[in-house]
C-alpha cells in the first residue's frame, strides 16, 4: 500500500513511487531528504487570480475608499471593478519576463502592509482564509488545496522526508495556511516578505520590500533556510525552474500541468518555459486530468 489512493495509475504516480523506493534501498540519510514546494498552482489553486491577492483586495479597497484618486489607478482600479483579468494577466506577464504591472502591483501591497504587527497579520491571514470562499469554484478557501498534493506531503513524510514550501507569495500569510491546510509548520515556509522593523516589543512591516522569493531568489532562500538541495521539489511555473535547476542530481522534480477544464482550470500563461523544460530535461509532468482521481478534498471534482 503505497498511500496514494488519489493518484492514478500512471507513469507520474510510478515515478514517485520508485523514487522514494530508491531513497530507502539507498539508505539516503533522513537529514538529505528534504522536499520543497511551490504553492500557488502546486498546492492549491491560483485561478483567476492568487488567493493571496484576494486577501490584499480588502487592503486595497479600504485605501481606495479613503482616497478616491487611487480607484482610477491600478491595481486599485481592478480591485474596485473587480477586474481579475488585470491581476491575473501581471502574474502571467512576471513569468513571461514582463514585470512593469508586477512592480506596480507589489508597490501596492507595501503600502497596505507598511507599519502592521506581524503577528497581527498572519491572524488576519488565518481569518480570511477560515471564512473566505473562492469567487469562480465557490469553495471555501479551505477546500481549495489540491488534495493529491496533500496526499503526497503525508506519503513523503512516512517516508522520513522534510517538508517545506517556498512560495512566491508572502511568508507571514502562508504560515497560517501551511499550517491549516498542510500541516507544515511555520518554520518550513519559506516565502516572499516586506521588510521588517522592531520597535517597542513589535515587529513590523517596514514600507519596502524585502524580498520577492520568485525565480531565481527562490534557490538563494531555500540555501538561506535550510542549506541543503532539495531531493524532490514540485512546482508548476516558469519562476519554479531556477528551484528546479537547484535541486540535486539526483533529485525527483515534479511540475503540475493545469490541463483539466472541467475540474479545475486550464493553463499553460506562466509555464511556458517551464513545460518545456521539463520535457527537454525529462522531468515528471504531472497532469491535473490524467494523474489525479480527484482535485479538492472531501470528492469534491
Amino acid at each position: 500500500m503505497t498511500g496514494l489512493v488519489l493518484w492514478r495509475d500512471t507513469a507520474s504516480r510510478t515515478a514517485i513511487v520508485d523514487f522514494v523506493a530508491r531513497v530507502e534501498a539507498q539508505g539516503v540519510p533522513a537529514s538529505e531528504r528534504v522536499a520543497v514546494f511551490d504553492n500557488d498552482g502546486t498546492l492549491w489553486t491560483e485561478k483567476p487570480v492568487q488567493i493571496q491577492l484576494q486577501f490584499v483586495f480588502a487592503l486595497w479597497a479600504k485605501l481606495a475608499a479613503a482616497d478616491p484618486q487611487l480607484a482610477s489607478r491600478q491595481p486599485y482600479k481592478a480591485v474596485v471593478d473587480r477586474d481579475f483579468g488585470w491581476l491575473s494577466a501581471a502574474v502571467d506577464k512576471h513569468y513571461a519576463g514582463d514585470d512593469t504591472d508586477m512592480k506596480t502591483l507589489m508597490a501596492a501591497v507595501v503600502r497596505a502592509s507598511a507599519g502592521q504587527e506581524v503577528e497581527a497579520y498572519t491572524e488576519q491571514a488565518r481569518a480570511f482564509l477560515d471564512a473566505g470562499t473562492h469567487p469562480v469554484l465557490g469553495l471555501p478557501f479551505a477546500r481549495c488545496v489540491f488534495a493529491p498534493m496533500v496526499e503526497l506531503l503525508r506519503y513523503l513524510e512516512s517516508h522520513g522526508f522534510t517538508t517545506y514550501i517556498a512560495s512566491g507569495g508572502d511568508r507571514d500569510f502562508m504560515r497560517g495556511a501551511g499550517e491549516d491546510l498542510y500541516a507544515i509548520p511555520r518554520e518550513r515556509i519559506i516565502g516572499s516578505s516586506l521588510g521588517l522593523g522592531y520597535a517597542d516589543g513589535e515587529v513590523r512591516y517596514a514600507p519596502e520590500m524585502g524580498f520577492f522569493d520568485d525565480g531565481a531568489e527562490k534557490p538563494v532562500r531555500i540555501w538561506s533556510r535550510i542549506g541543503r538541495r532539495p531531493l524532490l521539489v514540485g512546482g508548476n511555473s516558469n519562476g519554479d525552474v531556477p528551484m528546479f535547476e537547484f535541486a540535486r542530481d539526483d533529485a525527483l522534480r515534479l511540475l503540475v500541468h493545469h490541463d483539466d477544464a472541467e475540474r479545475e482550470f486550464a493553463y499553460d500563461a506562466g509555464a511556458e518555459e517551464a513545460l518545456r523544460t521539463a520535457e527537454d530535461k525529462g522531468w515528471t509532468t504531472v497532469s491535473v486530468r490524467d494523474d489525479w482521481v480527484a482535485v479538492f478534498p472531501d470528492g469534491t471534482s
